[in-house]
């Protein structure tokens, strides 16, 4: 057992072999999910799964905190070097650490320089400014047992206010005027790690009980979710296939 490992460690992750994924499907789950179905569809590369019972708090577990100090899903971890496994943490990084290893002909990523900066910026917009505010909306206004009013129209606001800036970027209004069908890439874009780093929880709207008639603000946003939402790996990273029994 590597030393990354301890005895309460589940033995289908301590002796996995090659990417294992441990996740939950929820919109962070589905970032990691959906990018390992597009690369198997690419490249046909294979992985193993762990499930990881949030409502028990296994993420929590000591095991659990050697791979991720942060106690949140997903993690991946990489056995290929059974050795000296390699654990990553954060979506954004995933997504990053597995195009660099598997995607050689980067048809999720970009070779040229301006591109790439393009997708790594809108990649960690979401990151830094989408995910923090939904996240505390959908708590304060969904999961929370009490309602603090002011608490669920300030993160409500803020999580519109960032979909205002994907809207902008995708209608072109602040470019040449035309509109994108993916946030980064030249001309109309192309999909990416961007898109898929940020498309889980946006496409998530209605289960965070935002109504049509505020999205109706964002045409070319509800574009872009249904635009994505039709891909095979999309459908295949957020179904069945990933719905444990717990």
């Amino acid at each position: 057992m590597s030393g990354l490992y301890i005895d309460s460690t589940p033995s289908a992750v301590s002796e996995a072999k090659g990417i294992h994924l441990l996740t939950f499907s929820t919109p962070n789950g589905h970032k990691v999910q959906i990018l390992l179905e597009e690369l198997a569809l690419l490249y046909g590369i294979t992985w193993t799964t762990s499930f990881i019972r949030l409502s028990q708090n296994e993420q929590k577990g000591d095991w659990f905190l050697r791979l991720n100090p942060n106690g949140k899903i997903p993690v991946i971890v990489d056995n290929t070097s059974k050795d000296n496994p390699i654990p990553v943490m954060e979506t954004s990084a995933q997504l990053l650490y597995l195009a660099e290893q598997y995607d050689k002909d980067y048809a999720l990523t970009f070779q040229d320089s301006q591109e790439r900066v393009q997708m790594m910026q809108w990649l960690f917009f979401w990151h830094g400014s989408g995910a923090p505010p939904y996240g505390q909306f959908l708590f304060f206004g969904k999961f929370s047992k009490e309602k603090v009013p002011a608490a669920i129209e300030r993160f409500r606001n803020e999580t519109l206010r960032v979909f205002g800036v994907l809207e902008l970027h995708l209608s072109g209004a602040n470019s040449d005027g035309q509109p994108r069908e993916y946030l980064a890439g030249s001309g109309k874009g192309k999909y990416s790690l961007a898109d898929i780093g940020t498309w889980p929880w946006v496409a998530k709207w209605e289960f965070a009980q935002f109504e049509k008639k505020d999205m109706d603000a964002f045409p070319n946003v509800l574009a872009w979710v249904e635009r994505i939402g039709q891909r095979e790996a999309v459908k295949t990273g957020t179904g069945d296939k990933y719905q444990s029994q717990f």
